[in-house]
Protein backbone atom coordinates (compact mmCIF):
# COMPACT_ATOMS: atom_id res chain seq x y z
CA UNK A 1 0.00 0.00 0.00
CA UNK A 2 1.43 3.37 -0.92
CA UNK A 3 2.50 5.53 1.94
CA UNK A 4 0.09 8.39 2.56
CA UNK A 5 1.47 11.89 2.34
CA UNK A 6 0.03 14.60 4.53
CA UNK A 7 -0.81 17.83 2.77
CA UNK A 8 1.19 20.81 4.06
CA UNK A 9 -0.74 22.78 6.60
CA UNK A 10 -0.93 26.54 6.83
CA UNK A 11 -1.36 28.31 10.13
CA UNK A 12 -4.89 29.52 10.77
CA UNK A 13 -5.52 33.15 9.98
CA UNK A 14 -5.78 35.36 13.05
CA UNK A 15 -9.22 36.95 13.14
CA UNK A 16 -10.20 40.06 15.08
CA UNK A 17 -13.63 39.88 16.61
CA UNK A 18 -15.64 43.04 17.15
CA UNK A 19 -16.63 42.81 20.79
CA UNK A 20 -19.58 44.71 22.17
CA UNK A 21 -18.71 47.66 24.36
CA UNK A 22 -20.91 49.81 26.52
CA UNK A 23 -21.21 53.51 25.80
CA UNK A 24 -22.45 55.41 28.83
CA UNK A 25 -25.09 58.09 28.27
CA UNK A 26 -25.12 59.32 31.88
CA UNK A 27 -24.87 63.05 32.53
CA UNK A 28 -21.60 62.65 34.43
CA UNK A 29 -20.04 60.98 31.39
CA UNK A 30 -20.84 63.81 28.98
CA UNK A 31 -17.68 65.70 28.06
CA UNK A 32 -18.27 69.42 27.83
CA UNK A 33 -16.19 71.98 25.98
CA UNK A 34 -16.55 75.22 24.01
CA UNK A 35 -17.90 73.34 20.99
CA UNK A 36 -20.90 71.81 22.79
CA UNK A 37 -21.45 74.09 25.79
CA UNK A 38 -24.48 75.81 24.25
CA UNK A 39 -26.07 72.44 23.48
CA UNK A 40 -25.56 71.19 27.03
CA UNK A 41 -26.93 74.45 28.43
CA UNK A 42 -30.06 74.02 26.31
CA UNK A 43 -30.67 70.55 27.73
CA UNK A 44 -30.09 71.57 31.32
CA UNK A 45 -32.29 74.65 31.27
CA UNK A 46 -35.39 72.81 29.99
CA UNK A 47 -38.30 73.66 30.08
CA UNK A 48 -37.01 77.23 29.74
CA UNK A 49 -36.53 76.90 25.98
CA UNK A 50 -36.89 79.53 23.24
CA UNK A 51 -39.64 77.36 21.75
CA UNK A 52 -41.36 74.01 22.23
CA UNK A 53 -39.31 72.45 19.42
CA UNK A 54 -35.52 72.62 19.33
CA UNK A 55 -33.06 71.29 16.78
CA UNK A 56 -29.70 69.94 17.93
CA UNK A 57 -27.37 69.92 14.94
CA UNK A 58 -23.86 68.56 14.71
CA UNK A 59 -21.52 66.12 12.99
CA UNK A 60 -21.50 62.37 13.47
CA UNK A 61 -20.30 61.34 16.91
CA UNK A 62 -20.69 64.84 18.37
CA UNK A 63 -22.78 63.65 21.32
CA UNK A 64 -26.27 64.47 20.06
CA UNK A 65 -27.69 61.12 21.15
CA UNK A 66 -25.96 61.47 24.52
CA UNK A 67 -27.56 64.89 25.06
CA UNK A 68 -30.92 63.54 23.91
CA UNK A 69 -30.65 60.71 26.44
CA UNK A 70 -29.88 63.18 29.23
CA UNK A 71 -32.91 65.27 28.25
CA UNK A 72 -35.14 62.19 27.99
CA UNK A 73 -34.34 61.26 31.58
CA UNK A 74 -35.20 64.78 32.72
CA UNK A 75 -38.36 65.22 30.64
CA UNK A 76 -39.68 61.67 30.31
CA UNK A 77 -39.36 61.92 26.54
CA UNK A 78 -39.91 59.02 24.20
CA UNK A 79 -37.57 58.31 21.26
CA UNK A 80 -38.45 57.81 17.61
CA UNK A 81 -36.24 57.60 14.54
CA UNK A 82 -37.14 60.30 12.02
CA UNK A 83 -37.59 57.72 9.26
CA UNK A 84 -40.13 55.83 11.43
CA UNK A 85 -42.41 58.80 12.08
CA UNK A 86 -45.81 58.52 10.38
CA UNK A 87 -48.95 60.65 10.57
CA UNK A 88 -50.86 57.85 12.30
CA UNK A 89 -48.25 57.62 15.05
CA UNK A 90 -47.94 61.35 15.81
CA UNK A 91 -50.52 61.52 18.65
CA UNK A 92 -49.04 58.47 20.40
CA UNK A 93 -45.52 59.78 19.94
CA UNK A 94 -46.45 62.84 22.01
CA UNK A 95 -48.19 60.81 24.73
CA UNK A 96 -45.70 61.77 27.45
CA UNK A 97 -45.58 65.42 26.40
CA UNK A 98 -41.95 65.14 25.29
CA UNK A 99 -40.35 63.48 22.26
CA UNK A 100 -36.89 62.99 20.77
CA UNK A 101 -36.79 62.67 16.98
CA UNK A 102 -33.43 61.23 16.05
CA UNK A 103 -31.41 61.63 12.86
CA UNK A 104 -33.64 63.89 10.80
CA UNK A 105 -32.13 64.29 7.35
CA UNK A 106 -33.25 65.71 3.99
CA UNK A 107 -35.47 63.25 2.15
CA UNK A 108 -35.39 60.77 5.01
CA UNK A 109 -38.72 61.49 6.71
CA UNK A 110 -42.45 61.73 6.11
CA UNK A 111 -43.03 65.45 5.49
CA UNK A 112 -46.74 65.37 6.26
CA UNK A 113 -46.12 63.54 9.51
CA UNK A 114 -43.57 66.11 10.61
CA UNK A 115 -45.87 68.98 9.63
CA UNK A 116 -48.70 67.39 11.61
CA UNK A 117 -46.42 66.88 14.61
CA UNK A 118 -45.17 70.49 14.60
CA UNK A 119 -48.77 71.76 14.65
CA UNK A 120 -49.82 69.31 17.37
CA UNK A 121 -46.89 70.17 19.62
CA UNK A 122 -48.19 73.70 20.09
CA UNK A 123 -51.75 72.53 20.68
CA UNK A 124 -50.71 70.04 23.34
CA UNK A 125 -47.97 72.22 24.85
CA UNK A 126 -45.50 69.42 24.33
CA UNK A 127 -41.75 69.57 23.76
CA UNK A 128 -39.69 68.03 20.96
CA UNK A 129 -35.92 67.72 20.58
CA UNK A 130 -34.72 66.94 17.04
CA UNK A 131 -31.21 65.68 16.29
CA UNK A 132 -29.73 66.17 12.84
CA UNK A 133 -26.36 66.51 11.15
CA UNK A 134 -27.33 69.63 9.21
CA UNK A 135 -29.66 72.44 10.20
CA UNK A 136 -32.96 72.16 8.27
CA UNK A 137 -33.14 75.87 7.39
CA UNK A 138 -32.25 75.40 3.73
CA UNK A 139 -33.85 72.02 3.08
CA UNK A 140 -36.09 71.61 0.06
CA UNK A 141 -39.48 70.18 1.08
CA UNK A 142 -42.68 69.58 -0.88
CA UNK A 143 -45.36 70.03 1.78
CA UNK A 144 -46.66 73.61 1.74
CA UNK A 145 -45.74 75.65 4.83
CA UNK A 146 -43.36 72.98 6.21
CA UNK A 147 -40.31 74.96 5.05
CA UNK A 148 -41.45 78.04 6.97
CA UNK A 149 -42.17 75.90 10.04
CA UNK A 150 -38.66 74.45 9.90
CA UNK A 151 -37.09 77.88 9.46
CA UNK A 152 -38.84 79.05 12.62
CA UNK A 153 -37.43 76.25 14.79
CA UNK A 154 -34.40 77.38 16.85
CA UNK A 155 -31.18 75.49 16.13
CA UNK A 156 -28.28 74.85 18.50
CA UNK A 157 -25.13 73.83 16.68
CA UNK A 158 -22.37 71.55 18.00
CA UNK A 159 -19.05 72.56 16.46
CA UNK A 160 -15.83 70.60 15.91
CA UNK A 161 -13.98 69.88 19.19
CA UNK A 162 -10.92 71.81 20.31
CA UNK A 163 -7.76 69.86 21.19
CA UNK A 164 -8.64 69.57 24.88
CA UNK A 165 -12.08 68.13 24.20
CA UNK A 166 -10.75 65.86 21.44
CA UNK A 167 -8.22 64.36 23.85
CA UNK A 168 -10.94 63.81 26.45
CA UNK A 169 -13.19 62.17 23.85
CA UNK A 170 -10.40 59.79 22.82
CA UNK A 171 -9.84 58.76 26.45
CA UNK A 172 -13.58 58.18 26.93
CA UNK A 173 -13.87 56.12 23.75
CA UNK A 174 -11.08 53.85 24.96
CA UNK A 175 -12.63 53.70 28.44
CA UNK A 176 -15.97 52.64 26.91
CA UNK A 177 -14.04 49.64 25.58
CA UNK A 178 -12.48 49.06 29.01
CA UNK A 179 -9.08 50.12 27.72
CA UNK A 180 -6.82 52.36 29.79
CA UNK A 181 -4.29 54.11 27.57
CA UNK A 182 -1.22 56.23 28.19
CA UNK A 183 -1.20 59.99 27.74
CA UNK A 184 1.51 59.67 25.09
CA UNK A 185 -0.87 57.66 22.88
CA UNK A 186 -3.68 60.20 23.32
CA UNK A 187 -1.36 63.08 22.44
CA UNK A 188 -0.05 61.20 19.40
CA UNK A 189 -3.53 60.51 18.06
CA UNK A 190 -4.67 64.10 18.62
CA UNK A 191 -1.97 65.36 16.27
CA UNK A 192 -2.49 62.65 13.63
CA UNK A 193 -6.24 62.57 13.04
CA UNK A 194 -8.77 65.05 11.75
CA UNK A 195 -10.21 67.24 14.50
CA UNK A 196 -13.63 65.64 14.55
CA UNK A 197 -15.66 63.29 16.73
CA UNK A 198 -16.08 60.82 13.88
CA UNK A 199 -12.32 60.66 13.25
CA UNK A 200 -11.66 59.99 16.94
CA UNK A 201 -14.20 57.16 16.97
CA UNK A 202 -12.75 55.65 13.79
CA UNK A 203 -9.20 55.84 15.14
CA UNK A 204 -10.09 54.15 18.42
CA UNK A 205 -12.01 51.44 16.58
CA UNK A 206 -9.09 50.83 14.22
CA UNK A 207 -6.56 50.57 17.04
CA UNK A 208 -8.78 48.25 19.06
CA UNK A 209 -9.26 45.93 16.10
CA UNK A 210 -5.56 45.96 15.22
CA UNK A 211 -4.59 45.20 18.81
CA UNK A 212 -6.97 42.23 18.82
CA UNK A 213 -5.64 40.98 15.50
CA UNK A 214 -2.00 41.21 16.56
CA UNK A 215 -2.65 40.27 20.19
CA UNK A 216 -0.82 43.41 21.29
CA UNK A 217 -1.74 46.12 23.79
CA UNK A 218 -2.99 49.46 22.51
CA UNK A 219 0.10 51.66 22.71
CA UNK A 220 1.69 54.63 21.00
CA UNK A 221 3.96 52.22 19.10
CA UNK A 222 0.92 50.43 17.69
CA UNK A 223 -0.66 53.77 16.77
CA UNK A 224 2.54 54.74 14.95
CA UNK A 225 2.13 51.75 12.66
CA UNK A 226 -1.48 52.67 11.88
CA UNK A 227 -1.17 56.43 11.56
CA UNK A 228 2.20 57.08 9.97
CA UNK A 229 2.86 60.56 8.67
CA UNK A 230 2.71 60.76 4.86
Amino acid sequence: MPESVSAPTTPPRQLAFALDHIESFERDDFLSGPSNRSALSLIERWPDWPGPIMVLSGPEGAGKSHLAAIWARISGARFIAARALSSAEVPAALATGALVIEDLMPGGFDERALFHLINLVREERAFVLVTTRTAPVGWTVRVPDLASRLRAVPVVQIEAPDDTLLRAVIVKLFADRQLAVEESLVGYLTTRIERSFAAAKAAVDQLDREALRLKRPVTRALAATCFREP
